[in-house]
């Protein structure tokens, strides 16, 4: 039987050579049909919809602020859909983390005078040469260009456009440099990738990344968010709070179910027979990114971690297996 690693891989290189996410380089994907869609939040906030990440937005008074900049040839059409909003120039973009669908546009928005602004270790990431395990690819590091100019540890807070936008970090979720955006005054709140909207998530594991993260990360939005909370995805469509629980229980009740499994000492084959995500699979499991592609990347993250890191099998969660 190979290895948790590479069965782990081999599950991400099949998954990322389909959809060319966390890459900083575009590859051969074609831009030219790319459009740009705006949906308005509140009076000042957006969320913008490409290829990528979605992208979070504000205007007011005093800056246009943008959440991720996807990829650098969608540059000029993220910035016609801005100017279709105001004339101003963006002033600010907040990276949620270091892959190319959120960040490959960093280096085009700095040359405008673009304030870029992310996580420490999403700066660390980008300044330095990455190894992607999915494609198995190496990806150079950043131009000094595209790198972050401000960076902060654990949160920042901006007073603009009539709005506190806090910016919090959550550590070991998607990566080790996740960034989740709180617009207190709108009542919007952009996740970036601790989470997917209606996809089963993917978790960068060599990046940082692990379930519980993914977990802790929808724990805290759920605590600040209200039944009118607008929660914007790293992919997939516009989220509520009911959405993000039923995606925080799905999440929780199926890592709980692998790593016991893996605890147990249980096969891949044999795991994939037990079937734990049945009862989620109709909502979350449809198209390129089934189920079983799912509970390979769970089981590769806790079967590698074991015996090595004993305590990621425990069960923290209290979800019900």
């Amino acid at each position: 039987m190979p290895s948790p690693h590479s069965l782990l891989i081999g599950f991400l290189t099949v998954f990322f050579g389909t959809c060319t996410l966390f890459t900083t380089t575009a590859f051969a994907q074609n831009f030219d049909k790319v459009e740009i869609k705006t949906e308005k939040l509140s009076p000042t906030t957006y969320v913008l919809y490409g290829s990528g990440g979605n992208i979070g937005l504000s205007i007011g008074d005093d800056a246009v602020f943008l959440v991720d900049d996807q990829y650098a040839p969608l540059t000029p059409k993220i910035t016609a859909a801005i100017q279709a909003l105001t004339n101003k120039p963006v002033q600010f973009v907040l990276n949620t983390h270091w892959h190319g669908d959120h960040a490959g546009g960093n280096e085009n928005f700095r040359k405008t005078g673009t304030v870029i602004i992310a996580h420490d270790n999403t700066r660390k990431r980008l300044s330095v040469e990455q190894f992607l395990v999915h494609i198995n690819r190496k990806i150079p590091a950043s131009s000094d260009a595209a790198l972050p100019v401000v960076t902060f540890s654990s949160d920042m807070t901006f007073h603009i456009n009539g709005d506190e936008v806090f910016v919090f970090h959550m550590p070991k979720a998607h990566t080790d440099g996740d960034a989740v955006i709180h617009f207190r005054k709108s009542n919007v709140v952009h996740m970036g990738d601790t989470l997917w909207h209606n996809i089963y998530p993917v978790i960068d594991s060599r990046a940082g990344g692990t379930p519980e993260g993914m977990i802790a990360a929808a724990d805290r939005v759920l605590a600040l968010s209200d039944d009118k909370t607008k929660i914007i995805a790293g992919h997939g469509p516009l989220a509520s709070k009911s959405d993000l629980k039923a995606y925080r229980d799905m999440l929780a009740t199926t890592a709980d179910r692998v790593r016991a499994m893996v605890k147990e000492g249980k096969k891949l084959d044999e795991v994939l027979a037990a079937k734990p995500t049945t009862e989620f699979d109709e909502r979350w499991g449809r198209g390129f990114f089934t189920a079983a592609r799912f509970i390979e990347m769970l089981f590769g993250a806790y079967a590698t971690a074991s015996p090595a890191n004993p305590a990621s099998l425990a069960n923290p969660h209290g979800a019900a297996k």
